[in-house]
């Protein structure tokens, strides 16, 4: 399959149109017990790394409840998972973006048309109305944050305001890529739900399933075996050079703090261009590394490197947005980049 035809085939399969879960059992089963226990907690922080399938079962458990309506109905009661065939209308309203009983909060677009980095307060507000609306749609109202990492702290005290007082019948379900940074007064008001990350068989099983390929092919099990348990990470090393390019940054910051300059010119040729895979793929091989060194900083008490790398990173992650906002010459977040973490490695 050619590059670009295997990231159409990615970017067709968005959580919303993919009725597969791969991994994620016990997950499934918490929140159908919930459901069907007619005590059902109304809100889930549900949490765990980007790329793990936290939006896949989101719209999973939204098809379902509003598929099924009555917890006690016998076809609940049954039911050994939240699957609903891709057929039903309501997965097919739900597709189509077309279901009233379903309110999706993500970033949306500023004035000039670039995707912002943050979910504002106007969007957040729509809860109010959605939740307290009669006429859209009979029955329960599902509402999906994708993610709650991305408000800022007014969207957080809007969302604040339907946590406390809750609808009946209604349930949100909160991504987060980083649950224990979300703010203490939501957090409390939730029901965790964690998801660890998938075993090497289970990613390749949905590359597979968005790709076309054979789970057992070559390119699926390389992308699969780097992954860190994350779909999407590995489908986004998926076709192209992202591969080979994840490999060539992991090894210039595995020789940090030494920087080879003549090699920082030929890495930030290779992202050259507006091919948002490699763009992905150096960001997130940095932000794999990154997170690493401070998690073992962690364990070594070596908390002053640990503040320095996480404020670093903070700075790089931003960079990375404009870069990739504005569509900036990407060779100087390269250098950008190891410059810093090489002063803050050092």
């Amino acid at each position: 399959m050619s590059a670009r035809a295997t990231e159409a085939t990615i970017e067709s399969r968005e959580p919303r149109l993919t009725t597969a879960l791969f991994g994620h059992r016990e997950a499934e089963q918490t929140l159908l017990d919930a459901y069907r226990s007619g005590r059902i907690p109304h809100a889930w922080l549900i949490g765990g790394a980007q790329g793990i399938g936290k939006a896949t079962l989101a719209y999973r458990m939204a098809r379902f409840v509003l598929a099924h309506g009555d917890p006690a109905a016998p076809d609940v009661q049954a039911a050994s998972s939240l699957h609903v065939d891709e057929s039903h209308p309501v997965a097919r309203r739900i597709a189509s973006g077309a279901h009233g009983g379903l309110l999706v909060l993500q970033r949306g677009l500023n004035e000039k048309g670039v995707l912002r980095n943050f979910i504002t307060v106007d969007d957040t507000r729509r809860t109010i109305e959605f939740f307290g609306s009669t006429a859209a749609v009979d029955g329960w109202r599902v509402c999906i944050v994708d993610t709650v990492d991305e408000f800022n702290a007014n969207a957080a005290n809007a969302l604040l305001k339907i946590l406390e007082e809750p609808p009946r019948r209604s349930i949100l379900l909160l991504l987060s890529h980083s649950p224990g940074k979300i703010l203490p007064t939501i957090q409390s008001r939730c029901r965790k739900l964690a998801l660890r990350p998938l075993d090497v068989a289970d990613v390749a099983a949905a590359v597979a399933a968005a790709t076309g390929e054979e789970a057992n092919a070559p390119a699926v099990i390389d992308v699969s075996s780097v992954s860190e348990g994350s779909v999407g990470r590995a489908l986004g090393l998926m076709g192209g050079n992202a591969l080979k390019l994840h490999q060539r940054t992991t090894e210039l910051l595995d020789a940090l703090p030494h920087v080879d300059r003549r090699q920082l010119h030929a890495l930030g040729d290779a992202l050259g261009g507006s091919d948002r895979a490699t763009l992905a793929a150096f960001t997130d091989s940095v932000d794999r590394w990154v997170t690493g060194r401070v998690r073992d900083g962690a364990s070594n008490a070596n908390l002053a490197q640990l503040a320095r790398l996480a404020e670093v990173w903070e700075k790089i992650s931003r960079a990375a947005r404009d870069v990739e906002s504005f569509n900036l010459d990407r060779k100087p977040l390269v250098f950008s980049v190891f410059d810093q973490l090489s002063e803050a490695t050092r």
